[in-house]
């Protein structure tokens, strides 16, 4: 029998008796396939960039249905008579790009790529899905959610909501960002072409039509069962061998994403229930709807949409679609069922939403079990039984039609509070609640709460009961919220329980507060309890962007280069380039202990798991090299741990298998025995490593200056605050494309090495040290990097040199891509610290002095680390202090060591220093943001503070730049508004922030050749990494502009001529690393010394022309006579100033849901001074992109380890990096054109690290609203709230810890509040 499906039109034929029943379709496409755009990032589901287009045919509707499913869990057996499309099937460089894949580059929406081509897909389904719709038109509402569920850690995900809204029949063009299409104001949209269903592509191709027959029931591990009949005689026969034969039900085998362990398992049987067709049809009675087990969600939310039986069933109906609609994302939703959802919530206690709403909407289950037979069970006894064996089948769910008496009416309401407001993420607690009410009363209800640490969705009986007949009054909703408090308990160990709790007073109350006997008597109440829940405000944006043509064509918003490769999916990437033969793969075994000997490491079972070549360690490494795995001009760090383990995540050993899942099986399957008898115990914190005096020295060039006396200044102050706390914790990098290597040995013990690094220069010197080979031995080749923001700085070079290590001990090809749990665990991220302040000041709020005691967690090797102290202290000198002194520490503890990552000790220092001045303003009762503009710098205390890096005194933008974004976004007004929302609304309130920034960069010695051929076109390199950021372009503006110096014919089309090639750490020595926001400038610098060198051996030629000539003539001639055509060189900035400042601004608006504690970002307006932009379009998507990065570290990703400093939030279903519903919702950038600056790169500045401290400006908006919902809850309580007002809101400031703030009795404060009010009447 035959596995038969089609990718991209093309034919594939598969014996099913040879393929692995667990493979999945990812691993078919990437392996087998010449397929690249389909990339793996997460492996869970959670991220979209696996997603591809999964088409089927219905013979007898003569249908083809399309539909986006995630490919790293979509079982490859499973798309049998089915067709993939990728985004390279949609189009390409070779047959012509779609009009998505141009439209994403045209809209600047593509950055380091990885995660583009699920974004193209993911798009062409909604257009289809819009084809194929009523109005056969795609909305603007529809065109935001198509990408709602990928994920993207680069652009900040503005661009790429408008380039999706491009194709919306109902967009505004003027509502539309910077693009190439057309420019601002510009109301001609031809150039926007609409998505052409005439012309679409064929998803299914009609050869594969003709193949569609009945498939073989059970003689292979992979079976297809054709009716309930052969699916329980399939059973029957699996239960009755003796053998105990294993076997998995599968329908969209979405459960894998979470019960990961899966993944290890090897069942001898999997039986495919989707071909069944009693188990895939929704019918609809008088009585109710039942829906077949294997539907998919996406398939119930729009069967639900379309009943039309009575009004209150029509809307339950509605509300229950719109919550299945908040449940993971689109492509999960398409593939996942409902009976595989219900499934796992009652065998395996999966917090589901499906089980909870159904449960209030009174479902039934309908079981087949072998030693039972068929069984009819409510959704509540279904839950309560014992976990369903692996022989029993739901074969559907029937979820009934209420019908209310008369004079009543039939209420249901579903809630839900999850880190992401529209799916894609796991709830704290959900809830759905149904009632039949007459007038106030209630005559009956269920009440149904899931999702918060307990082991199924449970119903609350004892308040039914008690709210039965009863008028609903505060004092009826007061005890129903206490006997509330009885119930909703989170199961120990849960994360959250009292904020869990805290959620089920909060949506009761948001249900029955509506039935109040006199809602209209509570004037101050107009919050949103009264309606229905509002969707989230469309997204908005406006940029403006000064356009500089004096260096033409640097200054141009020009497309980023190489963005519709990106789109298309033919971008190369490590991970995709073609593995060599005989090649083998890497995993890594890391330590769970902090410190600890190692005794040995073994397999479980003691068996060598399958597919285990070597298992390489500290023993392999040979003779004359050394165990290092990273090597810069700072020092090393050893590769493998050695006879002790120095922190949890150390890589112990590297196991070698011949595929990449056998190697992380293995990994998995690695037991490492380790003895702590006799050891000290660890260093787990910063304050034991000061008791222990377990500090690395910092060097004094790196350690910054203090200003001032502060002695004198904290005399000279009315007021002080002294030893204030600070805990700032870590964020994860979570670039899309994991850390990854290739490593080939050469002729002559030489090796090649492919890697995903920002470093290719200290990669090389380390591969080198640990071989013990000379480093013209070794070459490392990176072309680009699927994201990185400093990760990829130190963490690549173990990674590389792991490879490295296998591929010369083995003598064969050695790759590794390492899963992303493994990377969130041993990659670490952002440097935790302690701080500790005192601060004087005056009545005014002008601050005298600041003292400083920092602790900055550095972890078990220095690394990077020595670099922190200056950034942090020179982001918080943003401010004049006075006077400014400091203690600072680099703890070495046996936790992780840290990288560096985006904007490394900067943010940690421009949020101390908001902190203060938010501490300062609410000792004296002042408005935070006059205690800001009082302490701004005067050019004067600029310089004395920054010295030679404060620039000349026209440099100094900040303080007019402060007052020109007060006036653009409307400050003082909103202000007012803000202050008259919170008066008038109850249970939302709002904040706005204005926040300056001052970053501190510093430039680095970069080397560039540039050659031209003999055709005239030009090859480019530099020792840049192309991260994402823009740097290709800017290189190939650079040398257009450069070279266009000779002024002859042609040189205007010279972009086009100008192909940018991949670093080459033998070609582009002294390629040192790209980071700190300035690799772009310098590798311009260096590329225009390169030209002006071409330019002065070409001048001559011209000269001698006695005329006009032609580029491509004058390089003949050139070439004839035998001018050297390629110059390299190297620039240093020795000769201009090393360092300079940037500035930025951004006044953000919040708004707090007081019930859960969601914070939604409704405005962010900033202002950034880029210099003279070399390329607005890409400074542009920088500036947005760190500033939404920053956005998650002040608010929404949690760093979380275990008790010895294992990082527990280890996958995207625990650890939540901003999504497209957490941006804000009006997105406003304005880049400053700050003038001429000669000692700089033609006047330019940096983009890609300073936006991200202005997301502070959020941080401290909600900290205003908190602060706003701490004086009413204190009122209500008759409380002062004035002693509360220097409380500090942590961060992340999550949901959690919002309410937490605002109140988690809130809602029983208010009752309370209510009913001595009405006591007193």
């Amino acid at each position: 029998m035959s596995l038969v499906f089609a990718i991209n039109g093309q034919r594939f034929e598969l014996e099913l008796s040879s393929v692995d029943p667990s493979t999945t379709l990812l691993e078919f496409l990437r392996y087998q396939t010449t397929c690249k755009s389909v990339k793996l990032s997460c492996g869970e589901g959670g991220c979209g960039a696996c997603v591809v287009l999964l088409s089927k045919y219905d013979p007898v509707l003569q249908k083809v249905e399309d539909f986006t499913v995630s490919s790293c869990l979509t079982l490859l057996c499973s798309v049998n008579h089915c067709s993939i499309t990728t985004s390279e099937g949609l189009g390409n460089s070779r047959d012509g790009f779609h009009p998505i894949h141009k439209r994403l580059s045209g809209f600047h929406a593509s950055q380091c790529g990885f995660c583009t081509p699920g974004m193209c897909v993911s798009l062409f389904s909604a257009l289809l899905d819009a084809d194929k719709s009523q109005s056969s038109e795609l909305t603007v509402v529809e065109a935001e959610k198509a990408v709602s569920g990928n994920l993207c850690r680069c652009t900040g995900y503005r661009p790429i909501v408008d380039a999706c809204k491009s194709f919306a029949s109902d967009v505004d063009i003027e509502d539309l960002g910077l693009n190439s299409f057309c420019r601002k104001g510009d109301k001609d949209s031809s150039s926007l072409t609409r998505f052409d269903s005439e012309k679409r592509i064929c998803t299914f191709p009609e050869f594969l039509k003709e193949e569609i027959k009945s498939v073989d029931s059970g003689m292979y591990r992979w079976c297809s069962p054709g009716s309930v009949e052969e699916l329980s005689s399939l059973l029957e026969a699996c239960r009755a061998n003796r053998d105990e034969v294993s076997i998995k039900l599968v329908a969209g085998n979405t459960s894998m994403g979470y019960y990961k362990d899966e993944r290890e398992q090897n069942y001898d049987k999997y039986i495919d229930i989707t071909r069944i067709p009693q188990l895939k049809e929704i019918k609809e009675n008088q009585n109710g709807v039942e829906i077949g087990s294997v539907v998919t969600i996406s398939k119930v939310i729009s069967a639900l949409k379309e009943i039309r039986v009575s009004l209150g069933v029509e809307k339950m109906f509605g509300k229950l679609a719109t919550h299945m609609e908040k449940i993971a994302a689109r492509f999960i939703r398409n593939f996942g069922s409902i009976g595989g959802n219900l499934v796992m919530a009652q065998r395996k206690q999966f917090p589901s939403d499906m089980a909870t709403i159904l449960l209030a909407a009174g479902a039934f289950v309908n079981i087949m079990s072998l030693p039972r037979g068929l069984e009819k069970l409510t959704l509540e006894k279904f839950l309560e039984r014992s976990p369903l064996e692996a022989h029993d089948l739901v074969l559907s769910i029937e979820i009934p039609f209420w019908h209310s008496e008369t004079n009543s009416e039939l209420l249901f309401e579903t809630y839900r509070a999850a880190p992401r407001p529209n799916g894609s993420a796991l709830a704290y607690l959900n809830a759905a609640f149904l009632a039949e009410v007459k007038d106030t009363m209630v005559v009956n209800c269920r009440l149904a709460f899931g999702a918060y640490g307990t082991k199924h969705a449970i119903r609350c009986k004892e308040i039914e009961e008690f709210l039965s007949g009863k008028v609903i009054t505060d004092k009826v909703l007061y005890e129903a919220i206490t006997l509330l408090g009885n119930v909703v308990v989170p199961d120990d160990g849960t994360s959250n329980p009292a904020y869990r709790s805290s959620l089920a007073p909060g949506f009761l109350f948001k249900f029955l507060h509506t039935l109040m006997a006199h809602p209209t008597t509570d004037k101050s109440s107009n919050g949103y309890h009264l309606d229905p829940p509002k969707p989230l405000p469309m997204l908005s944006s406006s940029q403006h962007i000064p356009i500089n043509n004096e260096y033409d064509p640097v200054g141009e918003p020009v497309t980023k280069a190489g963005a519709s490769l990106q789109a298309s999916g033919e971008a190369v990437y490590v991970d995709d380039i073609p593995s060599p033969t005989n090649c083998l793969y890497g995993a890594f075994i890391y330590s769970t202990k902090p410190f600890a000997r190692i005794k040995g490491i073994h397999f479980k079972e003691n068996s060598v798991p399958t597919g285990v070549v070597a298992v390489i360690s500290r023993k392999d490494v040979p003779k004359g090299g050394k165990n290092i795995g990273m090597k810069t001009g700072l020092g090393s760090d050893q590769l493998f741990a050695e006879d002790f383990t120095i922190t949890v995540g150390e890589c112990i050993a590297f196991v070698v298998a011949d595929t990449q899942r056998h190697a992380d099986a293995a990994a998995n399957l690695a037991v490492v025995e380790y003895e702590t008898e006799d050891l000290e115990s660890p260093i787990l914190s910063v304050e034991d490593a000061v008791k222990k005096s377990s500090l690395f020295d910092i060097i004094p060039f790196f350690y910054p200056q203090q200003v001032g006396d502060t002695s004198k200044g904290m005399a000279e102050a009315d007021h002080r605050i002294l030893s204030s706390e600070i805990r700032l914790g870590s964020q994860y990098f979570f670039y899309m494309e994991t850390q990854t290597a290739l490593a080939v040995p050469d002729e002559d013990n030489c090796i090649v090495v492919y890697s995903s690094t920002q470093s290719p220069h200290y990669v090389h010197s380390s591969v080198a040290a640990c071989l013990g080979i000379p480093e013209n031995n070794v070459r490392v080749i990176t072309r680009r990097v699927g994201g990185a923001f400093g990760g990829k700085a130190v963490k690549s070079m173990p990674v590389a040199t792991a490879c490295a290590l296998a591929a010369n001990t083995l003598q064969r090809p050695v790759r590794t891509y390492v899963n992303r749990k493994t990377d969130m665990i041993m990659t670490g991220g952002r440097h935790p610290m302690k701080i500790t302040y005192s601060v004087g000041f005056k009545s005014t709020g002008k601050i005298t002095a600041l003292e400083l005691e920092i602790l900055i967690d550095a972890g078990a090797s220095l690394g990077y680390s020595t670099f922190i102290p200056s950034n942090i202290i020179g982001a918080l000198k943003k401010y004049n202090w006075g006077a400014l002194s400091f203690d600072i520490k680099l703890c070495k503890t046996n936790l992780l060591s840290r990288a560096i990552m985006r904007s490394p000790g900067d943010v940690q220092g421009t949020y101390i220093a908001e902190a203060i001045i938010e501490n300062v303003a609410s000792s004296l009762s002042l408005e935070v943001d006059t205690i800001r503009k009082i302490n701004l710098h005067t050019y004067e205390s600029l310089a004395l503070f920054y010295k030679d890096g404060a620039g000349e005194p026209h440099e100094y933008t900040l303080s007019s730049m402060w007052d020109k974004v007060g006036v653009s976004s409307n400050f003082e007004e909103r202000v007012s508004v803000v202050r008259q929302f919170n008066e008038s609304n109850m249970w939302r309130k709002r904040g706005i922030s204005r926040v300056p920034i001052i970053y501190q960069v510093s430039l680095i010695s970069t080397p560039g050749r540039v050659s031209v051929l003999s055709d005239g076109t030009i090859v480019v390199e530099v020792g840049g990494i192309e991260l994402g950021q823009g740097l290709w372009t800017k290189v190939k503006q650079m040398t257009s502009y450069a070279l266009g110096m000779l002024q002859c014919d042609g040189t205007e089309e010279f972009l086009e001529k100008i192909r940018v090639v991949q670093s080459d750490s033998l070609s582009m020595v002294q390629g040192n690393f790209t980071g700190g926001s300035t690799t772009s400038e310098g590798s311009c610098a260096a590329v225009r010394l390169c030209c002006e060198t071409l330019v002065k051996r070409l001048r001559p030629l011209m000269e001698r022309s006695g005329g006009p000539i032609t580029w491509n003539k004058l390089i003949s001639q050139a070439y004839a006579e035998s001018v050297n055509l390629s110059a390299s060189d190297l620039y240093t900035p020795k000769d201009t100033p090393m360092r300079y400042l940037n500035y930025g601004t951004a006044v953000s608006e919040v708004e707090v849901d007081l019930v859960t504690g969601q914070t939604t970002v409704l405005q962010t307006d900033i202002l950034y001074d880029c210099g003279k932009s070399l390329n607005p379009a890409v400074d542009l998507g920088q500036i947005e992109g760190s500033f939404v990065q920053g956005l998650g570290f002040f608010m929404l990703e949690e760093y979380i380890t275990d008790p010895e400093g294992l990082v527990v939030t280890d996958s995207t279903w625990t650890y939540k990096i901003p999504t497209v519903d957490t941006i804000p919702r009006q997105f406003n950038v304005e880049i400053l054109n700050s003038g001429c600056h000669e000692r700089r790169v033609l006047s330019s500045k940096a983009s890609g690290e300073p936006p991200l401290l202005l997301a502070a400006s959020v941080h401290c908006a909600t900290r205003q609203a908190v602060k706003e919902a701490r004086k009413q809850l204190h009122m209500w309580k008759g409380e002062d709230g004035c002693s509360d007002s220097t409380f500090q809101l942590p961060v992340p400031a999550t949901m959690p810890v919002v309410k937490e703030l605002c109140g988690l009795d809130i809602i029983e404060s208010y009752l309370e509040w209510k009913l001595r009010s009405n006591s007193k009447l």
